[in-house]
């Protein structure tokens, strides 16, 4: 007997201070649909308000990342703010104002809003044999303004227009050599390294990452506040003096702070 399709969802967990959240509508290659857009950014914002969590993966469903948005939730009226496009922005933007570091952990497909999903994450580690795409000239959609500077940004202006006049797949290799890809690993060791990635980070400082996640998303307003925290947490009891101290002392640092 058939076993019933799993509903389109995004379940996740949390271990070790890391939040694995997975896109899971395999009957579709794990695109996208309207209800799935919709809870991302409220997902995150609990993960977010989750003291304990301190870095999130993003990751799909079995042997796909994400195949983009489900097609056919394209067609038909939608309110205001509730397009596709617009609730896609949304959910990548969410994601890329998420507190801690993110790292999208990719097999197979990472095409249209999977990409996006993925460039909107600090980090992209991928197994060989996977394939990125930005697909909107297949179905004759403007790609959001805000998602195609992020792509030059991290890819460079060349390999953006590529993907998007062409609509074509590129292959690992290629994603990582323009720096869309962080890390290719071999089939069967994407896990254990993104385990053993997400491992050191939880033990690094959280004030030095986010610090450093404000700052490379160019916010010039935040640099008097880091400023003033960084003599803060200098002085007996921070952060930094305990880095110091455990360097010093030959010992694993214990630090405290968490935003």
């Amino acid at each position: 007997m058939n076993q019933p399709e799993s509903p389109p969802r995004l379940t996740h967990t949390v271990a070790g201070g890391v939040a694995t959240v997975v896109i899971s509508n395999p009957a579709r290659r794990n695109a996208m649909t309207t209800g799935m857009w919709k809870a991302l950014p409220l997902l995150l914002d609990a993960l977010a308000g989750d003291r304990a969590v301190r870095a999130l993966v993003l990751t799909g469903d079995g042997p796909t990342f994400c195949a983009g948005a489900d097609i056919s939730s394209l067609p038909g009226p939608h309110g205001p703010g509730e397009s596709p496009q617009e609730l896609a922005v949304r959910a990548e933007e969410a994601l890329a104002a998420f507190p801690r570091p993110t790292l999208a952990a990719v097999r197979g497909h990472c095409v249209g809003g999977g990409c996006q999903l993925a460039a909107a994450c600090d980090l992209r580690f991928a197994e060989e044999g996977a394939s990125f795409g930005v697909t909107p000239a297949r179905l004759g959609i403007v790609y959001p303004g805000s998602s195609t500077r992020r792509l030059v940004a991290l890819a460079g202006p060349s390999t953006a227009k590529y993907l998007l006049f062409s609509a074509e797949l590129i292959d690992t290799a290629r994603a990582l050599r323009t720096g869309l890809v962080d890390e290719v690993l071999p089939a069967g060791g994407l896990d254990e390294r993104v385990a053993a990635f997400t491992s050191v980070l939880v033990g690094r400082s959280a004030l030095t990452q986010t610090a450093a996640k404000e700052f490379a998303a160019g916010r010039p307003d935040r640099d008097a506040h880091w400023a003033a925290l960084a003599v803060e947490q200098a002085a007996p009891g921070g952060d930094t003096a305990e880095g110091v101290a455990a360097f010093l002392e030959r010992r694993s640092p214990r630090f405290t702070w968490c935003g």
